[in-house]
């Protein structure tokens, strides 16, 4: 039987500490939320709320633990040795309905900077894309591909016949057709891109750590250009770095696993990681569709570690350029975070791997929950008996009841410094760290972080409703199917907008409405919510315009990674050049070596 990885002290006293900090917050909210209640007695819609807000203070408190145990600097690893003679890798490259030309110019630049770093790997292009015509733009730019890399013979492309499994059946079926041949494999999405020297540093770690399944990266954002796309480009980029030392120190050796810029020891996925058809129709049934969470905790049971590094180098990807495509790509994550309510019981886990997926299902629970407690606030308002002036008969004098604002007031201030405190923090420990020299020196720092701040504070009211929604179609047994990604998208009109988030506007038009017309004096606690809905398609359109701007500064514009530069060299060498010509069948587009695995 394998032995499950054990967790060492210090990553038990953190995740101690962490509960600890997150129990001692709610317990707080609850107890404040309560006193409030005292003033006209409690009744069930207090405890309906206590209890609410007791599970979501608790959520923000865990995710601030998360960041501020990540504010010291992890202990230096031991170096690995970079000269040991390398096994064999391929580089995996799964791809579904993308832009052919985008795609294959990063692998056009990343097999360059393999080649530059002295890494012997394989290239693989993995396409599941469905339609003849936007295959075929594949082929074409396969050949464009192999003519600037000279990469016959190390670089494949393949197109399955049959998608089963969607992104994980594709990678499946290239292990147990030619995994054999390799030892390890470095997974991507069709918007990755690594430099060779980070990949050889991968290999190195897990040539230095048999027990090592998966070493995941954390992929710096590129290419931003909305004020959307720029903002979340610059959080993760100045927060991510300390929320994953965070999640290092929490997991221990049973980390996560993104789906993408990770590498994995092939024989302890193959033994491991073959992922079971759910019974039952989508969405609960079907095939698991957030499938990298699952892998991670298969990995775990299997004995084998699992493992997140923030500090290699060279890990990239691309993000969201507005809400609407953001609160797509979440649509599609919450119904495959939903989906593991069918995994938590599955026998065999890891107590953490069933923890992280207790705590993947409320990150898209919580909202609702969220919304709960606003349901529940406006109903207990109005279900309050009136105020009671003569207590005792006899009285000569009326005894007024007690204003709870200040402890209202309290408990605002406590919820949202848990979800900004972390940011300054942050803030506060780059600037000690010179880190901010980067980010364009400490106040241009502090005013992106101050901007993004307010940009967040605005569209959450919209990520509320849009995951609330997302939840309640899922629960009530709606597919949302898993889509390709559309990148590279525009900017969107006040049109699109308006068709994306008027049912947003006329939810808080109403909300506001009612609550006026129940209790007047609950109006002025939920504009900080309503308002922004008022307004939702112009902040969707809005946010989707370029940023001019010297806002949200990032280390990786002023000075860009070689391979991010070699891409755009490459992507803007081949869109002015004339069309390629198709490949005939069997002269380029093959499939790597097939050895069983």
């Amino acid at each position: 039987m394998p032995v499950l990885p054990s967790p060492d002290r210090k990553t038990v006293a953190t995740r101690f500490l962490a509960a600890l900090f997150a129990l001692a917050a709610a317990g707080t909210a609850t107890a404040l939320l309560l006193e409030v209640a005292l003033q006209d007695g409690v009744a069930v819609w207090d405890f309906v709320r206590a209890g609410l807000i007791l599970v979501t203070t608790a959520w923000l408190a865990w995710g601030a633990a998360l960041a501020l145990s990540g504010l010291a600097p992890m202990r230096r690893r031991a170096p690995v040795d970079l000269q040991l003679p390398q096994p064999r890798t391929a580089v995996l490259v799964p791809i579904c309905n993308e832009d052919p030309l985008a795609t294959f110019a990063r692998i056009a630049a990343m097999d360059r900077s393999i080649r530059d770093a002295g890494v012997e790997a394989d290239v693989a292009i993995l396409s599941d894309t469905r339609d003849d015509a936007a295959a075929a733009a594949e082929r074409a730019a396969f050949v464009k591909l192999l003519d600037t890399t000279g990469g016959q013979g190390r670089v494949f492309y393949r197109r399955r016949e049959d998608n089963r499994g969607r992104k994980a059946g594709n990678i499946e079926d290239f292990f147990r057709r030619s995994g054999g041949a390799y030892e390890f494999a470095v997974i991507l999405d069709a918007d990755s891109l690594m430099e060779g020297s980070a990949i050889r540093q991968m290999i190195a770690r897990m040539q230095a750590d048999p027990q090592m399944g998966l070493l995941q990266t954390l992929p710096r954002v590129v290419g931003g250009r909305s004020f959307f796309g720029r903002a979340m480009q610059f959080a993760a980029a100045f927060h991510g770095p300390v929320f994953t030392r965070g999640l290092a120190r929490m997991q221990g050796a049973t980390g996560p696993f993104w789906g993408h810029n990770a590498i994995v020891r092939v024989r302890a996925f193959a033994e491991s990681c073959g992922l079971p058809e759910l019974q039952g129709k989508a969405p609960f049934g079907g095939h698991i569709l957030s499938h990298d969470y699952v892998e991670a905790a298969l990995l775990a049971r299997g004995g084998w570690k699992v493992q997140v590094d923030a500090s290699i180098d060279g890990s990239f990807e691309e993000g969201p350029e507005n809400l609407l495509s953001f609160a797509k790509r979440d649509r599609r994550w919450c119904q495959g975070n939903l989906q593991h309510i069918r995994l938590v019981m599955a026998p065999g886990l890891a107590p953490w791997s069933r923890f992280v997926f207790i705590l993947g299902i409320f990150s898209y629970l919580v909202s609702l929950l969220w919304f709960g407690f606003l349901v529940a606030s406006v109903i207990a308002a109005v279900t309050a008996p009136p105020p009671d002036y003569f207590p005792e008969p006899h009285l000569l004098f009326p005894v007024f009841p007690s204003d709870r604002t200040k402890e209202m007031i309290a408990l605002m201030i406590g919820i949202f410094g848990l979800l900004i405190m972390p940011k300054f923090a942050i803030l506060t420990e780059s600037a000690l760290t010179h880190r901010v020299a980067g980010f364009g020196g400490v106040m241009r720092a502090f005013w992106s972080v101050i901007v993004e701040v307010l940009l967040t504070s605005l569209i959450a009211p919209l990520m509320l409703m849009y995951q609330t929604k997302a939840v309640l179609q899922v629960l009530s047994g709606r597919d949302g199917g898993w889509p390709s990604s559309q990148r590279g998208e525009g900017q969107l009109t006040i049109m699109q907008g308006l068709r994306a988030g008027a049912w947003i506007t006329v939810t808080g038009a109403v909300a506001l409405g009612v609550t006026f017309w129940l209790s007047r004096d609950l109006v002025p606690w939920l504009l900080p919510v309503c308002l922004p809905m008022l307004f939702a398609p112009l902040l969707i359109a809005w946010t989707s315009r370029p940023l001019t701007h010297k806002l949200f500064v990032t280390p990786d514009e002023g000075n860009p990674s070689p391979v991010v530069v070699s891409y755009r060299e490459i992507l803007a060498q081949w869109t002015n050049a004339p069309q390629a010509p198709q490949p005939e069948p069997g002269t380029g587009a093959k499939e790597p070596h097939h050895v069983a695995a």
